[in-house]
């Protein structure tokens, strides 16, 4: 390609560009805009409106290459190619607004109206007969299907996960996991401003075994026994502070409970099903909720939020 003919290529396709930079958002603004206001029926007018305006523009913008591109030799000829450039432009925009929508970052404001241009330009290229300008043209596309495709939606989700991860640390000195009993596992938890539950239970499916273990900030500076005591309610604060209470249960059953201070925290153990040993081993077992545990946990949906 010669550089005066490379040069009027490159304009040409900055003029698509340009041009369709500065209609399309225009258009989408005022289409959404139309929705909002009367719903989805008051969009036709804009749009009936608004397309032919775009490909008047693209034919206005296919005089500089009437010398250059063969579609654009003649005025329905040039019709054509316009039609077919704002087409397969628009299914670019429409791909780019799925993957943005979808997470893709795609920069601020001022980057994705300037990117709504790329596509047509893109188009632009492929009816340019040089190879070079093809391939440029192909290499833009490739890379915009691989970024929108795979390499966005990885990366939007790796920051999601992060921030996902920023939000339940907002409570670090809450984050506090015991190592499950025997025959026990995690099977849930729950962080909140002021709390932090771990369920676990049985492994078995035909066991009942269960605990409930809550991480709070201590409301007095050590754990007593409610006065008066509730009925069928048995509590005690030992020497260390650590308070027990065993709750009667009908049929035979009692809710046994321990609480005690752990570093600036309260930590509640109670389970209907092991007794105080097992209990208190959990309690010894207090240790802070590492990013690998919390990173399995979310992995297998086990945790939530509660405000």
């Amino acid at each position: 390609m010669t550089n005066g003919r490379g040069m009027a290529t490159s304009l040409h396709l900055v003029l698509v560009w340009a041009a369709m930079a500065a209609v399309v958002p225009a258009l989408g603004f005022a289409a959404t805009a139309a929705t909002w206001a009367g719903g989805s029926g008051a969009v036709v007018p804009v749009l009936a409106l608004g397309v032919p305006v775009a490909v008047g523009l693209l034919v206005a913008v296919g005089l500089s290459a009437r010398n250059l591109v063969p579609l654009c030799g003649s005025a329905p000829r040039r019709l054509g190619w316009a039609v077919l450039v704002f087409a397969l432009g628009t299914l670019g925009v429409l791909a780019g607004l799925a993957a943005y929508t979808g997470g893709v970052h795609l920069g601020g404001a001022g980057t994705r109206v300037a990117l709504t241009g790329l596509p047509y330009a893109v188009a632009a290229a492929f009816f340019v007969p040089n190879r070079w300008v093809r391939l440029g043209a192909a290499a833009a596309l490739a890379g915009a299907v691989g970024h929108g495709g795979f390499l966005g939606p990885a990366q939007a989700q790796q920051h999601q996960h992060k921030a996902e991860m920023a939000r339940y640390r907002e409570h670090q000195e809450l984050l506090y996991s015991g190592a499950p009993p025997p025959g026990m596992e995690v099977s849930r938890a729950e962080a909140g401003p002021a709390t932090f539950g771990v369920e676990y239970r049985a492994v078995r499916q035909d066991d009942p075994a269960y605990v409930s273990l809550v991480v709070r900030s201590p409301l007095m500076p050590r754990a007593h026994c409610p006065d008066p005591v509730e009925q069928g309610v048995t509590c005690t604060v030992d020497a260390r502070g650590e308070m027990r209470t065993v709750r009667e249960l009908p049929g035979g059953l009692r809710a046994v409970g321990l609480t005690r201070r752990h570093r600036e925290v309260e930590v509640e153990v109670t389970s209907q099903t092991l007794g105080e040993p097992a209990l208190r081993r959990l309690l010894d077992s207090l240790r802070p909720l590492t990013d690998e545990e919390l990173e399995q946990l979310m992995r297998e949906k086990k945790i939530d939020h509660r405000l």
